[in-house]
């Protein structure tokens, strides 16, 4: 969903408030019996499928230069987002399935531009092998690891609708549901055709809202029922595809999507990712699964481009930091994906491009993601945690190749000091790295291990990430 100013300002107030709470995410289980702060790597709790990010309506034509960034600075902002040693090393893309018949700048052209004249007729698709930029950025992502490319429709074309528009919600007419399947089975065949595998599908954004853009209602009980064409006719095209459902707005509204799902076999079986937003507020509970889950698309709201860590707005790097930790722990996702890498004007992105012009700006809301996605790489393990000193948020991880990481946000406005009772692994000096007002993921001695304990220096209203080989 493209959001500039669609947060009311008491949700702004709710995360800020978050940010500013003085208790840590709690975990779901103890690290051990033993009393005080102490993080259990031999435990594990929910693993990591990734860090993402989304460059669509045509955001991706704009990092390819569309409106000036040239090659040397294109690598560097591809960097920024991709390289595991420069940059964030994201390692979700996020793709957009347009439903456009035009090229305007901010809409996102579909393949099937004409109605074929009716549900059955066989469909006309046009492909240009670019995708507003998409195929490009896909194939670029590919080059630096990326593995997990998930393409997710916002509206289906028009005709298929009950407002005959792509625009301001409307449901797909019942009669057109095995067409448009037919036609994301199709994106993604042309993504495939491209070099590029298509790994999670899904076919709604946002179904509990509408926008005077692109946008497309369902109630739960459709999307199941929607779900019981599009499970079989994925699994009849020979893609090795996942389906997701269902990006709703709000990580709580996602709830009722998801027990419908789990309360119908069919439909069940078709979904293998559950994915929520949360625009309407942190994430408060885990979803009612046992399937991965992903929180698919967020951003903090504001009016201006905003670069700061902490400014008390509630759209700075800290309240970014705040909602990785608090999704990942109370709402046990298996994936965070922010909306928008890099745009132009007052985004909410991680990255500020020229308009126009060769340059980029960078937000401490990317270094905030950055700091996790660097470190917590695919296939890792969330790990219990215990922990005494309530200013301080705490989240710790097993990577698959047996480092460990440690992230502790300091939410108190002092430099404290915290010492941890380690389990698992051959411990040495700690690498660690700081991010507050004046530093971004900087190499920082402040932590050392003496046998089982780790004990940590943290400056405050920063995060700190810690890592052990």
């Amino acid at each position: 969903m493209k959001r500039l100013t669609v947060l009311t300002a008491a949700i702004l107030l709710a995360l800020t408030t978050q940010v500013a709470a003085a208790g840590p995410a709690p975990s779901t289980a103890p690290a051990s019996s033993t009393a005080g702060p102490a993080i259990d790597f031999r435990g594990s709790l929910q693993s990591i499928d990734g860090f993402g990010f989304s460059m669509a309506f045509q955001r991706a034509d704009l990092l390819h230069g569309a409106r000036g960034l040239g090659p040397a600075k294109r690598r560097e902002v591809l960097d920024l987002l991709l390289s595991k040693e420069k940059g964030a090393g994201l390692s979700i893309l996020r793709l957009g399935i347009g439903s456009s018949t035009d090229r305007v700048y901010d809409h996102m052209p579909t393949i099937l531009p004409a109605d074929p004249g009716g549900p059955d007729a066989p469909p006309t698709y046009v492909w240009d092998g670019w995708d507003g930029g998409q195929v490009w950025l896909a194939k670029e992502a590919k080059a630096y690891g990326v593995q997990r490319f998930y393409a997710d429709a916002w509206s289906a074309p028009a005709f298929m609708k009950s407002n005959g528009s792509e625009n301001n919600g409307g449901e797909l007419l019942p009669a057109w549901r095995r067409a448009y399947a037919n036609y994301l089975v199709q994106y993604a065949k042309f993504y495939e055709r491209e070099g590029i595998g298509i790994t999670d599908l899904g076919f709604t954004n946002e179904p509990d809202w509408t926008a005077s853009y692109a946008s497309m209602r369902f109630t739960p009980q459709q999307a199941v029922d929607f779900l019981k064409v599009l499970g079989p006719t994925v699994r009849a095209s020979g893609l090795k595809t996942g389906v997701v459902c269902c990006d709703a707005a709000g990580w709580d509204r996602q709830v009722a999507f998801t027990e419908a799902i789990e309360e119908d076999p069919e439909a069940d079986r078709a979904v293998g990712t559950v994915t929520g937003h949360r625009y309407s507020g942190p994430a408060a509970v885990p979803q009612p699964t046992d399937k991965h889950v992903w929180m698919s698309e967020w951003s903090p709201d504001g009016t201006t481009w905003n670069e700061n860590w902490d400014d008390g707005s509630g759209y700075d790097g800290l309240s970014v930091a705040a909602d990785i930790q608090n999704t990942l722990t109370v709402g046990n996702a298996n994936a965070y994906v922010y909306w928008t890498g890099a745009s132009i004007g007052a985004t909410r992105g991680l990255i500020r491009l020229a308009d126009p012009g060769d340059d980029y700006r960078v937000s401490k809301r990317y270094w905030a993601l950055a700091a996790f996605s660097r470190f917590i790489r695919p296939g890792a393990v969330r790990v219990p945690v215990t922990n005494a000193d309530p200013a301080l948020r705490v989240t710790a991880f097993r990577n698959a190749d047996g480092s460990r990481v440690i992230e502790i946000l300091n939410t108190g406005t002092t430099e404290t000091s915290a010492a941890f009772t380690l389990r698992g692994g051959h411990d040495r000096h700690p690498d660690a790295y700081v991010t507050d007002r004046t530093r971004s993921i900087t190499p920082s001695d402040v932590g050392s291990v003496h046998g089982t304990t780790l004990t940590t220096t943290l400056a405050p209203r920063a995060l700190t990430t810690i890592v052990l080989d």
